[in-house]
């Protein structure tokens, strides 16, 4: 289902709003795209001139260049029921593969970004307000699509609710075929790339004039990076290619691209890649923590590996659950190329691995000291029988005076079962 807002306090909850349909986070349409509907709502704001509703007349969708092609018109002058569709923006009818014989809503095909915009309609009637939404579906054509937009009322006569206006912007996913083709040709580009440690820099291409910035200017564009998203950049080399990889993989789970468990194997695995090539490479190794400003530790060795992967900033909770899964990894000896099979075939997939691998740390368990002590004692010769009563327990603690002749004089029998195992170990020390 999509997530819903209403707009009385409408900036806020549009800059906001979250998507329950969408696992783990809410996905990034990216900048222009997320303000699509924001400015659609401008909109709207500026044509109620006081009135609870715009007037209809006052909206030529059209004319507007910025988000009409990303719009619809929805006319209830002849009942809500089946609304007509009065204007349909270009975009989003050849998006939809539509025609322009589409007339009724109840023509709109189910599965069709169209219908996430006009299955919203009623809610506008019941709220009598604009409403925002976001979420993801899988259209007919198979790929993951995820979309936000806005259903704003307008009205004939200022009173009642008989047009209502929708904007929607979308991002298709790549289907998972063509990521993986695109994963293999990276892979096979970065394994016959020459490695070199001198790029050159074009006088007049991308990278023209960055050495020759302020410094306060580099630092204020550090302090508005989302830092969610900052990594240092990785060397050349053969352990920096890996590193970049291992990024590109990483950086698909996080912007939700190719969200899901085949790519958060293969970002996973490319970790476990560079793992193995860092092991071969330590000086490399100890330079790239040094640039990110890394400190590797002996108790989490994996630990500095998913922070340069995923980078420093991630959520702590997946940081450390991606170590765990890596060093498994590491205890049983997974070949390069092998994790995400060695993921698949694993019964309860990352979770189980991760308990796994905590099981494995633990210490093992303190020895039963009262069960070594009383097997010691079972194996001592007796010394005297006293029948005076020994109780339910096999062991008894007997306080006793000196007597005589060296006799013992047995005065009192103690039955606290905390003191007789305290006593027991004690005498098998």
């Amino acid at each position: 289902m999509d997530t819903t807002g209403g707009f009385d306090n409408a900036r806020t909850e549009i800059d906001d709003a979250t998507d329950g349909a969408v696992e783990d986070q809410v996905f990034d349409l990216g900048g222009d795209e997320r303000r699509m509907h924001v400015r659609a709502y401008n909109h709207w704001v500026s044509l109620l001139h006081g009135a609870p509703f715009p007037a209809i007349d006052r909206l030529d969708p059209d004319s507007i260049t910025d988000f009409g092609p990303h719009s619809v018109l929805l006319d209830f002058g002849h009942g809500i029921e089946d609304p007509t569709i009065a204007f349909l923006g270009a975009a989003l009818r050849l998006e939809c593969g539509l025609d322009a014989a589409i007339r009724r809503v109840a023509e709109v095909p189910s599965r069709s970004l169209l219908s996430r915009l006009t299955d919203h309609y009623l809610q506008i009637i019941a709220n009598r307000a604009p409403i925002g939404f976001e979420a993801e579906f899988v259209g007919n054509s198979g790929c993951t699509t995820l979309y936000r937009g806005i259903l704003m009322p307008f009205s004939s006569n200022g009173v009642d609710i008989d047009f209502i206006y929708g904007v929607i912007n979308w991002k298709v996913m790549a289907d998972a075929d063509t990521q993986a083709t695109l994963t293999a040709e990276l892979d096979a580009a970065v394994r016959t790339a020459p490695t070199t440690n001198d790029i050159p820099v074009w006088a007049d291409g991308p990278s023209a004039g960055l050495d020759d910035r302020d410094e306060d200017d580099a630092e204020v564009e550090n302090e508005n990076e989302d830092p969610d998203r900052m990594m240092p950049p990785a060397p050349t080399g053969a352990l920096g290619d890996r590193l970049a990889m291992a990024r590109e993989s990483a950086a698909q789970v996080r912007g939700a691209d190719a969200r899901g468990r085949a790519a958060l194997y293969r970002a996973l695995g490319r970790a476990h890649d560079f793992a193995l090539a860092a092991d071969a490479d330590e000086a490399a190794y100890r330079a790239l923590l040094d640039d990110a400003l890394i400190t590797a530790q002996a108790r989490a060795p994996m630990t500095p590996i998913v922070k340069l992967v995923f980078g420093a900033e991630y959520d702590k909770t997946r940081l450390a659950e991606y170590a765990a899964v890596l060093s498994h990894a590491r205890r049983h000896a997974v070949a390069a190329a092998g994790l995400g099979a060695f993921l698949e075939g694993f019964a309860g997939g990352i979770k189980a691995i991760v308990a796994a691998e905590r099981a494995a740390r633990r210490p093992a368990p303190r020895p039963d000291l009262y069960a070594r002590a009383a097997a010691e004692l079972r194996t001592l010769p007796v010394l005297a029988t006293v029948p005076i009563g020994a109780g339910d327990g096999e062991f008894v603690v007997l306080v006793a005076r000196a007597g005589r002749d060296g006799t013992l004089d047995i005065v009192q029998r103690i039955d606290q079962p905390a003191l007789v195992e305290t006593v027991v170990k004690r005498a098998a020390a």
